[in-house]
């Protein structure tokens, strides 16, 4: 996480030499057509437990780059994190004779993430958080007529086809499922298997995650650590039983790791359906649905019945399968990913997902457009009023 704040800081400085713009061919003699980008001027960001550093990481450093001041409310359960970042903040902005407001810290719960919402001074509201409550953001901040900006849930999948390299695929999906005890947006939440394939994935994945090293995750060798508060443990517990009544197999996991904490076993289901109402549901814990397809077409439209549009990725060894995954027909999600896993992303591509994900776009690519205002700017420097489609007003 710190590593990747770094690294946007980094991006950002460059970018701020490199922001792009249009000047157009004007159809009028004597005239200039033009963009103009500005700074919207206040931008808020509210983030989540489960990525406490990065994710203001993205906001914030692309924010100052475009020449805005930032106030940030961090999620009420890690606020030392977000003390820590903004000393650290202070420290750099006085350096340099800047005020520290510009990077200006705000704690508590909903009720200041509603105040948020709803202050017409904030000209930009950055959320990261679930589906359920980015919708009731995005709509105070619509009703007057602000900008926003949201990053919500993911229903991930990895498909998996019969020409895939399998020992790649355990790879990618132990980390991919159980990696931060499966608390990332970009988390797999589904595993959609070849027919022919499945059983060999499950087995190799069940045998993996017995050699997962449970601890701390401050200690050194800790892969998987616990999750973030007893609410998602039962959650977890919740799903299970959804699961099991649903017709579902834990192939393996399932219980409460005996030590102190909120630990829980990564777990496997299979036995689904694909469109079974546990598997289309996101559950922001390490559970994942392994479900079986027999041809690519299948799998893709199983990729895609879900309500969120985060993250997405296919194994297979088929160009053909690959381009028309990325194509009008194949993924519809924000990140379209082959022969890698679903989490994991580079801070230089556009971040974000499509549906119920959002449809915000944070880091890389052309996502600094969110916030800045585009003036489209005309110039006559001839003596000359010509209008526009030749129209005579004479």
């Amino acid at each position: 996480e710190v590593q990747e704040y770094i690294d946007i800081i980094d991006y950002a400085v460059g970018l701020s030499r490199m922001f792009a713009g249009h000047v157009f061919p004007s159809e009028r003699k004597g005239h200039m057509l033009l963009e103009q980008w500005n700074p919207l001027g206040l931008v808020g960001v509210i983030t989540a437990f489960n990525f406490p550093v990065a994710v203001y990481g993205w906001n914030s450093s692309i924010a100052m780059a475009c020449g805005n001041c930032v106030l940030w409310k961090g999620a009420p359960t890690t606020p030392l994190v977000s003390v820590a970042v903004t000393k650290i903040l202070e420290t750099v902005l006085k350096a340099n004779n800047i005020p520290p407001a510009v990077c200006s810290l705000v704690q508590g719960g909903a009720d200041i993430g509603t105040l948020m919402a709803k202050d017409e001074r904030i000209n930009l509201v950055s959320f990261t958080g679930s589906t359920p409550v980015g919708k009731k953001v995005s709509l105070m901040v619509q009703e007057r007529f602000g900008k926003f900006l949201l990053e919500l849930g993911g229903n991930n999948a990895i498909i998996v086809n019969e020409d895939a390299d399998l020992d790649m695929v355990v790879r990618a999906g132990v980390f991919a499922c159980a990696g931060t005890a499966g608390q990332r947006c970009t988390t797999t939440r589904r595993l959609v298997l070849h027919e022919k394939v499945h059983d060999q994935v499950v087995a190799g994945l069940v045998k993996a995650y017995k050699q997962l090293r449970v601890g701390d995750p401050l200690d050194d060798g800790t892969l998987y650590g616990p999750l973030h508060s007893q609410q998602g443990v039962d959650q977890y517990f919740a799903a299970l039983e959804e699961a099991k009544a649903q017709g579902g197999k834990i192939e393996c996991g399932g219980k409460k790791i005996d030590r102190p904490g909120n630990y829980v076993e990564p777990t496997i289901i299979s036995g689904l359906k694909h469109d079974a109402p546990i598997v289309l549901k996101e559950t922001f814990v390490p559970i994942v649905y392994a479900v079986k397809f027999s041809n690519i077409d299948e799998a893709f439209k199983i990729n895609n019945e879900v309500k969120q549009g985060l993250s997405s990725s296919l194994f297979t060894k088929d160009m053909n399968a690959v381009f028309r995954w990325m194509g009008p027909k194949g993924s519809d999600c924000g990140i379209v990913n082959v022969n890698i896993p679903t989490n994991g992303a580079e801070i230089g591509g556009a971040f974000g997902g499509e549906k119920q994900t959002g449809g915000g776009r944070e880091s890389g690519s052309d996502a600094w457009k969110q916030y800045m205002r585009r003036s489209t700017c005309t110039i006559n420097y001839s003596a000359e009023l010509p209008l526009a489609q030749g129209i005579k007003f004479e």
